[in-house]
């Protein structure tokens, strides 16, 4: 009692503990979206984990690298399997991040007063798709080593700056261990400054602002039954995490994350090398498109065309003019539908076609 009056003296949490214990999460038939952002964030703190357990043994340079994570994989005790948990555990980031990102869209949770909750969250996004691409090259193998030179001559395609961009993310004309280093600070300094920052702002904005209610249910006038935030809605939280790493656990244990061979700029090119999945779509449009649309490069309109739905995904909450009226908006519904049938077909038509 003495150690905790103490504690209170000097630094006044009480009111947080009152806020914590006072809320609520409202209980309806789209409820289980609700355990989306909680299940990135479980997945967040398991690549955090794993990766400052790599840190401590992994070399970023082209002469280092490869055999850095060979070691940790064979002579680091379960270090095969931190290296797997890391890898798996940035795919089903992805997914989860994909599946809350849509749930909320659907859902219309981007309304007033939450326009700056959903930027936060498309801002995440985009930083953990950088997390995915810098990190797909530190191992330094042959499969990473073309999927980057792939990867970032399509970053050359944007227009106006694409040249430039490319030479900034490569440190140079070619892919090189000057690459690679850049990636690391990329991925283990930049980046996580970034996501602080900004996950920082989107977690206290949604403790604040609490879970928004669908505008069908909104609308129908119904008295919603809450759950208290604490404990049980945590506890139901953790029991979906316990679950998360027991797939984790299996997965890993059945299908461990492969390393490759070493990666050689001069040797040809793997046959089959492609972005990760959650990337692929972008690829696999630019691979279908006629070399010509109209005047322009067809490429080159296509990474156009990606910048301007990441703008306007950004700026969903201010041009969805319905839903910040209070009544449920079926174009930006339609939208979203096709958006989602898009990434899927062509996701499919990558792995069916290749």
């Amino acid at each position: 009692m003495k150690i905790s009056n103490w504690f209170y003296e000097r630094y006044p949490i009480q009111s947080w503990i009152e806020f914590f214990k006072k809320k609520s999460v409202p209980v309806h038939k789209h409820s289980i979206w609700y355990y989306s952002g909680g299940f990135c964030l479980f997945l967040f703190v398991i690549q955090v984990v794993t990766g400052i357990l790599l840190l401590l043994y992994y070399r970023p340079t082209a002469e280092a690298a490869f055999e850095s994570v060979q070691f940790i994989m064979t002579k680091v005790r379960f270090g095969w399997l931190i290296r797997s948990l890391h890898s798996w555990a940035a795919n089903l980031l992805m997914g989860a991040l994909f599946i809350h990102m849509f749930a909320t869209f659907f859902m219309k949770s981007y309304r007033k007063p939450r326009e700056l909750t959903w930027i936060t969250g498309v801002l995440l996004f985009l930083i953990f798709l950088g997390f995915g691409f810098s990190g797909y090259l530190l191992p330094w193998n042959q499969l990473a080593l073309t999927a980057t030179k792939v990867g970032t001559e399509i970053a050359g395609l944007v227009p106006f700056i694409g040249k430039h961009l490319m030479i900034f993310l490569r440190g140079g004309e070619q892919v090189t261990g000057a690459t690679l280093t850049r990636f690391f600070g990329f991925h283990v300094a930049i980046l996580p400054m970034m996501v602080v920052i900004i996950l920082a702002i989107h977690l206290a904005l949604v403790q604040i602002q609490g879970m928004s209610v669908p505008l069908s249910i909104e609308q129908s006038k119904t008295k919603l039954k809450e759950k208290p935030f604490f404990p049980l809605f945590i506890l139901h939280d953790a029991i979906g995490w316990l679950l998360t790493l027991g797939l984790l656990l299996a997965l890993c244990s059945l299908f461990p994350w492969e390393l490759g061979t070493k990666a050689d700029p001069l040797a040809p090119t793997p046959p089959g090398v492609h972005p990760e999945w959650y990337l692929i779509f972008t690829y696999q449009t630019l691979k279908s498109v006629p070399g010509k649309i109209l005047l322009f490069p067809g490429d080159a309109v296509v990474i156009f065309g990606f910048l301007v739905g990441v703008i306007f995904w950004i700026f969903v909450p201010f041009l969805d003019r319905k839903s910040q009226q209070g009544v449920p908006s079926k174009q930006f519904t339609i939208i979203g539908i096709i958006i989602v049938i898009y990434i899927l077909t062509m996701t499919i038509l990558a792995y069916t076609l290749k």
